[in-house]
């Protein structure tokens, strides 16, 4: 751990972290990583580079807290929160609900680097946006079927998992290497409400020089850490996207192996296919628990293929549930989008689960409760 943090020090020339707290699920990671990955030689290097941007990205925003200490007086108020299974449709959403001018969004170039904060007036031009092209083309080159699993660009908005990364905890890095013992640490123990906390503090500096200040958010992995999330934005409101489970499951396997596979020579998909299965179980089980502790009312629920025949009227009653409207300007600018960003424009995404140790009756049969709280066809479409 020292030697990574030593080079993320070198390269920013910076020191200080801010508090120590991240040291537990950096220290864990990389044990599970040594013990269990099985990298090859391109894994490993990529793996220590990602810990070592981390931890610079770290690095540069506690220097903009110490610089600017008047960062920490942004408020993040009523952020409306996207979460669920994952692969249930919730990024095309995601994309649709940041036509809105009136909102904002974390963009993949300011997930990728946050800092120095972005301007209101460079921020159509600002050079991190060219870095995060090169980076995503490279991307593409290196996992050939990801245009058609997550079609996405620079200025696209992304999920919080890289600044919930900035504490180590976070599902990236299930999702590109073999750690049971992070992963099981991660799932069951680790406290996430400083993570939450981070990641308010990295969207307080997002905003304080580059308005709207109306957060539109999502995370799949939410659904785990919804007690955590909640203690962290008391004040949030929720969508919820809903999908045949036979067909999400087999489909997040799918990607996690895809982003798994050129980075070790023993990828193991059935142990994908498990994990996976089981993360989705215990926090769709939570996130039930949570809403039927007296949140529902802070829930809009949304069927995937309700939004894949026409989202606008699903927009609408969305906006109607927020209590805003769905302007002719935002209508216009979503219908812009979709006509750039048709479905399977990179192709048709299809997965046997077979391969991946899953049968599509047992996935129904396990997740019936699932299906049965919110009276939904998912388990049986």
């Amino acid at each position: 751990m020292s030697r990574l943090i030593d080079q993320a020090r070198q390269a920013t020339g910076l020191a200080d972290f801010g508090a120590d707290g991240f040291r537990e699920g950096l220290d864990i990671l990389i044990a599970s990583a040594d013990a269990e990955a099985g990298f090859n030689d391109l894994g490993r290097a990529a793996f220590d580079a990602q810990i070592v941007a981390f931890l610079s990205s770290r690095l540069e925003v506690e220097h903009w807290y110490r610089q600017h200490p008047e960062i920490d007086e942004e408020q993040i108020v009523a952020p409306l929160i996207g979460l669920g299974l994952p692969r249930t449709g919730s990024t095309p959403l995601s994309c649709m609900l940041a036509q809105d001018p009136a909102v904002r969004v974390i963009r993949n170039w300011e997930g990728r680097k946050p800092c120095p904060p972005p301007e209101s007036a460079t921020q159509y031009d600002d050079r991190r946006i060219a870095e995060a092209e090169a980076a995503m083309a490279q991307r593409n080159r290196l996992f050939p079927r990801m245009r058609q699993m997550v079609p996405s660009t620079a200025t696209s908005p992304t999920e919080c998992q890289t600044f919930m990364g900035f504490d180590f905890k976070s599902q990236l890095f299930q999702a590109t290497a073999h750690i049971p013992a992070y992963i099981d640490w991660f799932n069951h123990r680790a406290d996430l409400v400083p993570t939450y906390s981070y990641v308010k503090r990295v969207l307080k500096l997002l905003q304080w020089h580059c308005p709207p200040r109306r957060w539109r958010l999502k995370n799949p992995t939410h659904i785990l850490f919804i007690d955590a999330l909640d203690q962290v934005f008391p004040d949030a409101r929720f969508w919820m996207t809903h999908r045949n489970v036979a067909d999400v499951i087999p489909s997040v396997s799918d990607l996690y192996a895809e982003l798994s596979a050129p980075f070790t020579d023993r990828l193991d998909k059935a142990w994908i296919g498990a994990v996976t299965a089981d993360f989705c179980e215990t926090g769709m089980r939570r996130m039930i628990a949570f809403r039927d502790s007296g949140q529902d009312h802070r829930f809009f629920d949304i069927d995937f293929a309700a939004v894949q025949r026409d989202p606008y009227p699903v927009l609408a009653a969305l906006y109607a549930f927020m209590g805003e409207e769905l302007t002719d300007e935002t209508r216009t600018r979503i219908a812009a989008w979709r006509a750039s960003s048709p479905r399977d424009k990179h192709g048709v995404h299809r997965v046997d689960p077979a391969e991946f140790g899953l049968d599509r009756q047992g996935l129904r049969d396990r997740f019936d409760f699932y299906a049965r709280r919110f009276d939904l066809d998912v388990a049986t479409a």
